[in-house]
């Protein structure tokens, strides 16, 4: 009898599930939701750099997806042995003291701060520069130390203590706060007990300064300095933390129910969208595996006798098992990677959308007609111009920091920035700016882990960018100077979060064994172009200098600002 394992893969937009077959590791079938509210711009300010999510989106997308991977396949829901969920992160959700979302509850449907506080959202620029200063100055332990040293606005304690700040009434109401993939496990085994709820490793030790060497979260003392509500937070949180090869509990009859599956289906513990995607991509020692959506997080691991309680500056944490049990996660990554490249097609689209959509010339068909020939043919035709232009052709330099920066050294509040732009810079120039930049970024993190003595032998991209754009991919090998692999799987997170199902459920007996034998193998190999590589090292110094010039003048703003 076949034995499957389900992968939820919640991102920015949808969820997708896939459904696999554990014995095989084929992918029978795979879902995806798109969020309904999310699609509306519900809750969100871009102006403001707010971005809000509805749990009613990720909990229609729950079932939505799992029935659908079950129809299209037509197997006994009994077969499906276990269910891991990974979501974004850092992405908080207030709770009340029954684990409930709170924008589930009456008078907070529609409170955008009762909302989950996406990843993305950076509303709380000032509270992570307080935790900063606080971390290096209160003259007890530097509890930003294992998440590289600077702690950012796209994480847990900065977003809660933000929110605390903004609106009291959420405050009182929200008895605990849930990262999203734990409250997604927790609504699958019908929680109903937070302190005995296992919580994820990944999430707490990347995201909020959760380490064992302290004896799990930041003190109370600690807390207490950035706002009372934090230290009584504290006590209703966790102390233990767990990976994702363990077991959070089996499928509450409700959801069996609901999904048409066994209450024996194991759910294991939640995890994070990017570790979960490197342990789909097979990831080994010294290889970087790149999940590069919207943003991109890059995930190493290395064994602890290598590193030690040795420290590496400027990333997102090192955490002891957040992606393979028994070695050290590391995390790096930028804000924005393919956010860069929707910024410039949405700004291009300003007049399609206002003026030729609108126009009465055009029928209502042959409109939908031309914007679905445009929205096809819009970024490859613009990659397939920018690919034709040398170098030699004033290509402008352009920052990639269109949603601030995640590493090396966090700061959300850089801005992007362009140079040497002349009256022939066209589309086709700006957007290979664009291009080069987020190539550009990716390096420098790159050359902040080998500066650290992290050895990368092999980089793994996964990903739409990573399988739709042989042009950014051929553009990141020659920056990188290293030859780059692309897994095969459209789906990594969801087969990551899939095999670590498969070992909570006892059909493997570790993660790297279920990764090798269903984890995903490789479609392409793009290697470095020797005459490209020198071209684009000069231009690399030129993004280096304009990214020192604008973080400068940021940073004598803000101090000026500070001093009125």
């Amino acid at each position: 009898m076949n034995k499957y394992v389900i992968g939820l893969d919640y991102g920015t937009d949808s969820v997708r599930a896939v459904l696999v077959n554990a014995e095989t590791g084929k992918e029978s079938a795979s879902a995806v939701h798109w969020y309904q509210r999310w699609k509306q711009n519900l809750f969100c300010d871009p102006a403001r750099n707010r971005f809000r999510q509805h749990p009613l989106d990720h909990i229609e997308g729950l079932e939505n997806t799992i029935k659908a991977v079950l129809q299209k396949t037509g197997i006994d829901g009994s077969d499906v042995k276990g269910i891991c969920i990974d979501t974004t992160g850092s992405s908080p959700v207030p709770v009340t003291k029954e684990g409930k979302a709170l924008a589930l509850e009456p008078g907070f449907e529609e409170n955008p701060n009762a909302m989950m506080v996406l990843w993305k959202d950076h509303t709380s620029i000032n509270e992570a520069n307080e935790i900063n200063e606080l971390a290096r100055s209160w003259g007890g332990e530097d509890y930003t130390k294992y998440e590289g040293g600077i702690y950012s606005s796209e994480w847990f304690w900065a977003k809660i203590l933000h929110i605390a700040r903004e609106d009291e009434e959420v405050k009182n109401a929200a008895w605990s706060w849930m990262e999203h993939c734990d409250l997604m496990t927790y609504i699958l085994i019908g929680g109903n007990d937070l302190e005995s709820f296992k919580r994820s490793r990944c999430a707490a030790g990347h995201k909020a300064m959760w380490h064992k060497s302290w004896g799990g979260l930041p003190s109370e003392d600690f807390l207490e300095k950035l706002h009372p509500y934090l230290a009584q937070l504290r006590d209703k949180l966790y102390d233990k933390t767990y990976t994702s090869d363990e077991v959070a509990g089996n499928l509450s009859e409700e959801w069996a129910t609901k999904l048409g599956l066994s209450t024996d289906c194991v759910i294991a513990v939640g995890t994070f969208d990017a570790h979960a995607g490197a342990i789909g991509a097979q990831i080994d020692e010294n290889a970087l595996v790149r999940v590069m959506g919207t943003s991109t997080c890059d995930i190493m691991v290395s064994k602890y006798d290598e590193i030690g309680d040795n420290t590496v500056k400027g990333i997102c944490g090192q955490v002891d098992g957040s992606v393979v049990p028994g070695m050290i996660g590391l995390e790096a990554g930028q804000s924005a990677f393919g956010d860069v490249l929707a910024w410039f097609r949405d700004v291009l689209s300003w007049p399609l959308d206002n003026l030729v959509y609108n126009s009465e010339v055009l029928s209502e068909d042959q409109k939908a007609r031309l914007k679905e020939e445009i929205g096809k043919d819009f970024i490859p035709k613009l990659s397939a111009q920018a690919e034709e232009l040398e170098f030699s052709e004033s290509i402008p330099i352009a920052l990639d920091w269109i949603n601030g920066r995640r590493t090396p050294d966090a700061n959300q509040e850089l801005k992007s920035a362009f140079t040497n732009l002349s009256l022939g810079s066209k589309a086709p120039h700006i957007f290979k700016a664009l291009i080069n930049s987020i190539c550009f970024g990716s390096k420098m993190i790159v050359e902040r882990f080998q500066e650290e003595g992290v050895k990368i032998d092999t980089v793994i991209g996964i990903g739409g960018v990573a399988r739709k754009s042989a042009y950014i991919m051929q553009t990141l090998a020659n920056t990188l100077n290293m030859p780059i692999k692309v897994a095969s799987s459209d789906e990594a997170p969801a087969l990551g979060a899939a095999i670590y199902a498969s070992v909570a459920a006892g059909l493997y007996p570790n993660v790297i064994e279920a990764s090798k034998k269903l984890g995903s193998r490789f479609e392409a190999e793009y290697h470095p172009q020797p005459e490209k590589v020198e071209e684009i090292k000069e231009h690399m110094q030129e993004y280096k200098e304009l990214a020192a010039f604008v973080e400068n003048s940021i940073s004598n703003k803000m101090k000026k600002n500070e001093r009125v």
